[in-house]
């Protein structure tokens, strides 16, 4: 089912001020419901063929695997949805392509790209992600994160070492503990959690997240809500006049109507008679 109609997509990247070239990639389909932000790392551009790679691999699979599986069958073992399923998989094979990249591109040795992505469907969104970029939800007056960092920071805030307020002033907020293509495997965090009309999803790179605070991303998302274009732009412009020490990339998803998932004519059929 195409979501185009039901979901409003808007995605804008930026170099930043210090950086001489951009190593985050995004791609937003409003049709398929997918959205994916990678923000890559390494040696003169490997970062960016990281998360190129990332992103290609995640976007192809789950268009292949949304077109001919049955998404309303669940996973008994995991308990998670088709879609939850299909989008770590995914991520799991983005691992191993940017892995053996690496390891057989002398260019490459050592890159490797954080990922967050969400994926619409059945009135519900499947968040994955691995690393410190992250996802953000707008309700109502209401703003929250809906990702956990990988990363040593958020390791001591956990540990109660440091407040979420110092954790905003720390040097050492860049180091992340997971990131894909670093090892043959990774774990993907995922989250299923249901989708109301009206809710902005927000998936950003710590560019943003690093130079602008939380409460300022809230502000300008309740000042330009109207446009969502307008948003992306004075979002990755506040990064900059904070000193834009990092690439910045921001991507985001308004709900505008409900997406009940189509019921099948045979599950129609099952259900009159039982």
């Amino acid at each position: 089912m195409g979501l185009k109609n039901k979901l409003r997509v808007v995605g804008l990247t930026d170099t930043g001020k210090v950086r001489e070239h951009n190593e985050d990639t995004i791609a937003g389909d409003a049709d398929s419901g997918l959205l994916v932000l990678a923000d890559g790392m390494g040696g003169y551009k490997a970062g960016e063929v990281a998360s190129g790679l990332a992103v290609k691999t995640i976007v192809s699979m789950v268009r292949e695997h949304m077109q001919r599986e049955n998404l309303r069958a669940g996973d008994a073992a995991t308990g998670l949805a088709r879609t939850s399923i299909i989008l770590r998989d995914a991520i799991h094979r983005a691992n191993k392509i940017i892995y053996q990249t690496a390891h057989t591109q002398p260019q490459c040795e050592g890159m490797g790209t954080t990922v967050v992505a969400a994926l619409f469907f059945d009135n519900k969104v499947t968040i994955a992600h691995v690393g410190d970029s992250r996802l953000y939800r707008a309700q109502g007056g209401k703003f929250e994160r809906i990702t956990m960092d990988h990363s040593l920071l958020q390791e001591l805030v956990a540990r109660g070492l440091y407040s979420a307020q110092e954790a905003q002033r720390a040097a050492n907020k860049n180091y992340v503990t997971r990131a894909l293509g670093v090892e043959p495997n990774v774990e993907v965090e995922i989250q299923e959690i249901p989708v109301q009309k009206g809710e902005l999803y927000m998936l950003c790179s710590d560019g943003l997240s690093d130079m602008v605070e939380d409460e300022d991303i809230h502000l300008t998302i309740s000042t330009f809500s109207a446009n969502l274009d307008n948003v992306a732009r004075q979002l990755i412009q506040l990064a900059n006049d904070n000193g834009g020490r990092d690439n910045i990339s921001v991507l985001m998803a308004h709900v505008v109507d409900a997406f009940p998932a189509r019921t099948g004519m045979l599950e129609k059929i099952r259900k009159w008679f039982s």
